[in-house]
């Protein structure tokens, strides 16, 4: 049972009752990252018109979750709240006024007073152990995503059994509509691999409904909150029926010059970039194999280039903010190689 490290704290509404907040679902204690979240549920001790609440897991510092731009959680009218949060050593509830503006990164917690109404503190549980699942692809260990994660910027749930390899050594990648939620898929390479050139080779995306989005980039779970540690590749129409199916990125995306969009054919694809200290050259060819397929787009960015760290290989296949809940119908895509050429003199 986790321990509330500080007392429940509160103020007095209209000078006849004091306010508490409860967390009676409490995740496990870890170190955090980007990678898995876990639901969080409590209660209030009493009615409260206008209030929310605000929530924040410990790892390092407090951070606003679940996500900067979904900061509040509902109450529901039998007092009780639920949502999920990232993993942190510990975790925290504010009972808040309507209005309040929660800060998405603080190294203490705000006091009662101010739009505050109530705090409470508790320690995640312990003897959490974490369990990965794993597969082969290419010649490489990969671990598979289970759980609650957010790459896509909406917590989003993953399932092992959505990601598999078939006897001819294909990678398989399933979104399957489960009670009106998508359950997604994403795996990542056990290691990093530095600087050097990329490639994928894909059958058919373009089959895919307009909010379903297949990703493959590279991102550094030990430097999450700095997005520009992030190179992607990604085929998705966001949604839009008429929009563009594919893009490269730098991260941040919204930057100038950190965004190229394309269209890419039906068919067999092959998509490779060349990530180098000063740029990041990325290239779409048709067919199976980059030395000899026509030449879809290409594109070079030689802004915000993330220097090598722990950067590593990600793919992974989900429902864009969850715009079409509603269709049951699953989405699946292949990936029939990936290729890593490292770079002359890379570790």
């Amino acid at each position: 049972m986790a321990i509330a490290l500080s007392t429940l704290v509160g103020c007095k509404l209209n000078h006849s009752r004091t306010l508490t907040v409860h967390i009676s679902m409490v995740p496990p204690a870890s170190v955090g990252g980007p990678s898995q979240m876990m639901q969080i549920a409590g209660r209030i001790s009493d009615t409260a018109p206008d209030t929310e609440i605000v929530l924040y897991a410990h790892s390092g510092v407090w951070w606003l979750q679940p996500l900067t731009d979904q900061p509040y959680t509902k109450i529901q009218p039998d007092l009780s709240w639920k949502n999920t949060t990232h993993l942190g050593s510990e975790y925290a509830a504010l009972l808040v006024q309507s209005g309040y503006h929660p800060a998405a990164k603080i190294m203490s917690l705000p006091e009662v007073g101010n739009g505050v109404l109530a705090v409470t503190v508790v320690k995640g549980r312990s003897g959490y152990v974490t369990s990965r699942s794993k597969v082969h692809f290419s010649g490489y260990d990969w671990i598979v995503q289970t759980g609650v994660s957010d790459h896509g910027g909406q917590p989003y749930a993953y399932d092992a059994a959505n990601v598999w390899t078939d006897g001819d050594a294909n990678l398989h990648l399933r979104m399957a509509n489960h009670d009106g939620h998508w359950a997604c898929a994403e795996l990542m390479l056990d290691k990093s691999l530095g600087y050097g050139t990329y490639i994928f080779s894909t059958e058919d995306s373009t089959h895919l409904k307009p909010s379903a989005v297949l990703g493959m980039f590279l991102w550094d779970d030990e430097q999450s909150t700095n997005f520009r540690n992030e190179l992607d590749m990604e085929f998705s129409r966001w949604g839009i029926a008429s929009g563009h199916n594919a893009q490269y990125v730098i991260q941040p995306f919204y930057a100038p010059d950190n965004l190229s969009r394309f269209d890419v054919p039906s068919g067999p694809l092959t998509h490779a970039f060349t990530w180098q200290p000063d740029r990041v050259s990325f290239k779409t060819v048709s067919g199976p194999s980059a030395d000899n397929g026509k030449t879809i787009a290409q594109h070079t960015f030689t802004s915000d280039i993330p220097p090598a760290a722990n950067e590593k290989v990600h793919i992974d296949l989900y429902d864009f903010h969850h715009k079409d809940a509603a269709n049951p119908e699953p989405e699946e895509i292949v990936i029939r190689k990936f290729v890593f050429l490292p770079a002359t003199g890379s570790r």
